[in-house]
């Protein structure tokens, strides 16, 4: 599969996704219309999100191993009404601690077929500028 930089991606994202594809985005990249469309393709996505997103609490993972970094593992449901209205499904913030640059990292996906630790790892990993496909 073609990969393309992440400016190239949001230019050509109709075009782009493909299904069981992830795609890491850049930083704090929230546009859940776009996600949507990454999501109603059968792609996934892994970005970082501020930990201003508003939602509610749909479930949550308490059996969480602190020791590998994770913190938090949910399952949720925006709450801003034109946030929900762009993007009606269910999402997945994952809370990772990053010891090594003593930083925590929230990050938001729609893959629900993997581990919260390799949701971490996948975008600290592969980068910000990087797609691959899962299958």
């Amino acid at each position: 599969m073609p990969c393309k930089e992440f400016a190239e991606f949001e230019l050509y994202m109709p075009l782009l996704c493909y299904a069981t594809a992830i795609y890491p985005m850049d930083k704090a990249y929230i546009d859940f219309e776009a996600l949507f469309r990454i999501n109603s393709a059968g792609a996934f996505f892994v970005t970082r999100t501020k930990s201003t997103l508003r939602y509610s609490i749909v479930e949550q993972s308490f059996d969480i191993d602190q020791t590998t970094g994770l913190r938090t593992d949910k399952t949720i449901e925006l709450t801003v009404p034109k946030s929900k209205r762009l993007y009606p499904e269910k999402l997945r913030p994952v809370e990772f601690y990053d010891s090594e640059n003593d930083e925590l990292l929230l990050f938001l996906t729609n893959n629900f077929d993997v581990s919260a630790l390799e949701v971490a790892y996948l975008y600290k990993t592969v980068g910000k500028s990087k797609c691959f496909s899962n299958g």
